[in-house]
């Protein structure tokens, strides 16, 4: 049976939808502006007679530009930032050829690293090339001031300048892909083609994550013939694929990608590569880095990070205490016992925000309200909770304030910044023990992948799910991505309570 006739399938839920909706979830929907956009081809006008072949690459290519003149932007905005922080004597031609060099280089290498568009690539895999492309020229600048005169003077502002647009682009691209998709030409059309009600659920997936870079076109038709030429160039494939062989050949021909997402039991789909034995193809699953060193600079740049951190919010910490103490006399903080690295107990340390009796308030609210029990055993957590202080547990909550004490357990070693958040005993009760056992594996964090895509609002299944992405897929990269979209998801207070 063809799998362009599989429209009569019994309707289910593969696990590669599953896998790849988590997937997604690494791109939140707010990390760019929530600008409605276009699905249709904003060169549409230019009607049939334009090659097949610049009709697929031309929005591509606007794109790049677009692009392109935004980390020029970005420069610009590191150039006059840095102009008054120059040593008397750098603000002439000699600085602003360097600076020049230095974009351009940048520019060049970012893309050979295919940052232009740079679709279907991560936020933590943009990060690792442009991190990388700013070094390599950071390396060539101190060769320069090396071998040129005056090219020592020119080296610490030259790698001021890098970092300061490392800083900015980021900016610059959350507005430059907005106005894209604007536009009409942000993306690669793609014809979603999935077993039963596989495809709607995919096309409104990837619509819903628009910055992934694909413009999907649901495909109901039993033949690929019916397909315009000059039209999608991705064929996006889900469902039942054990009869997909005679297609793929006419889809390879029909299509420049083919995506596949079969089910793969047991297995993330972005963890799998591609692999050559003896000349047949296959797929291997790849190893994280080396834990021992990798452990290592983690421990350095938490510490880094936590000791100046602890020293800055102690007087946020100090005024909420004291706010706590004013509504609910007492203990300010709490302490809770909850599973870390290798299962030793961690003591996790957090602002109170609930009533001293919260227990007896959840017990009685559960014997008056069944729906709120629901709501419990789904999320281990209520959007209209009693136990919460009133005004100052509520604020507290949202922005995670509470969760700031929790620095002296980074210091102390027992958790990290970036990780699994440790769950209480009863939170992990409801998730199966092979999973468990992968968290052990790992320092739980004070945030996470799940703090900066859905918080609260995750069920226990895309909890498990987001956190066994993250550790499957754990890198220094992937911590910094986490770490610098915390903030802005702080901000937001999207699924925070």
């Amino acid at each position: 049976m063809s799998l362009f006739a599989s429209t009569e399938m019994k309707p289910r839920r593969s696990k590669a939808a599953t896998s790849n909706d988590m997937t997604a979830r690494l791109i939140p929907a707010g990390s760019v502006p929530p600008i409605a956009g276009r699905t249709g081809d904003a060169f549409d006008w230019a009607g049939p007679n334009m090659p097949v072949a610049l009709r697929r690459r031309l929005p591509r290519l606007v794109t790049a530009s677009f692009l392109i003149a935004g980390d020029i932007a970005g420069y610009l905005i590191a150039y006059f930032v840095l102009l008054s922080f120059l040593p008397s004597g750098l603000e002439g031609a000699l600085a602003e050829r360097t600076f020049t060099i230095a974009a351009l280089a940048a520019i060049i290498l970012y893309a050979s690293a295919g940052l232009y568009p740079g679709y279907r690539l991560h936020n933590h895999e943009h990060l690792r090339r442009r991190t990388v492309a700013a070094v390599k020229v950071a390396v060539l600048a101190a060769f320069g001031a090396i071998v040129l005169p005056e090219g020592q003077r020119l080296l610490l502002s030259t790698i001021g300048f890098l970092a300061l647009g490392l800083i900015v682009q980021p900016f610059v691209h959350w507005l430059v892909r907005g106005l894209c998709w604007k536009l009409g030409v942000w993306g690669e059309r793609a014809v979603v083609i999935g077993a039963g009600n596989l495809t709607p659920a995919l096309v409104a997936h990837f619509k819903d994550h628009w910055q992934y870079g694909i413009r999907p076109e649901p495909f109901f038709a039993d033949s690929l013939e019916t397909l315009p030429d000059g039209g999608s160039s991705i064929a996006v494939v889900a469902g039942d694929t054990g009869s997909l062989t005679p297609d793929l050949a006419a889809m390879r021909r029909k299509f420049a990608e083919v995506i596949l997402l079969s089910d793969t039991p047991n297995l993330k789909v972005s963890g799998l590569r591609p692999a050559d034995v003896g000349g047949e193809i296959g797929i291997r699953l790849a190893t994280g880095e080396s834990s021992v060193n990798s452990d290592l600079v983690r421990r350095i740049l938490d510490l880094a990070i936590a000791i100046p951190a602890i020293i800055v919010v102690s007087p946020f910490i100090a005024f909420a205490a004291a706010a706590i103490y004013a509504i609910d006399p007492g203990p300010v903080f709490f302490r809770h016992t909850r599973e870390g690295r290798s299962g030793k107990p961690v003591h996790v340390l957090k602002l109170r925000t609930m009533y001293q009796n919260a227990e007896q308030r959840l017990e009685a609210l559960f014997r008056d309200n069944p729906a709120m029990r629901e709501e419990w055993l789904s999320h281990f957590k209520l959007k209209e909770d009693p136990r919460v202080l009133p005004v100052i547990g509520h604020m507290l909550r949202s922005s995670s304030i509470d969760e700031l004490p929790q620095l002296v357990n980074i210091i102390a070693g027992e958790m990290a910044i970036v990780g699994p958040r440790p769950f209480p005993e009863y939170h992990l009760l409801a998730m199966d023990c092979e999973f468990r056992a992968k968290r052990r594996s790992v320092t739980p964090g004070l945030t996470g992948l799940w703090q900066i895509s859905e918080r609260s609002n995750a069920d226990i299944e895309l909890q498990q799910q987001l956190d066994e992405f993250y550790i499957d897929n754990r890198s220094l990269w992937f911590d910094c991505q986490i770490l610098l979209s915390t903030i802005p998801a702080l901000f937001k207070h999207r699924g925070a309570y």
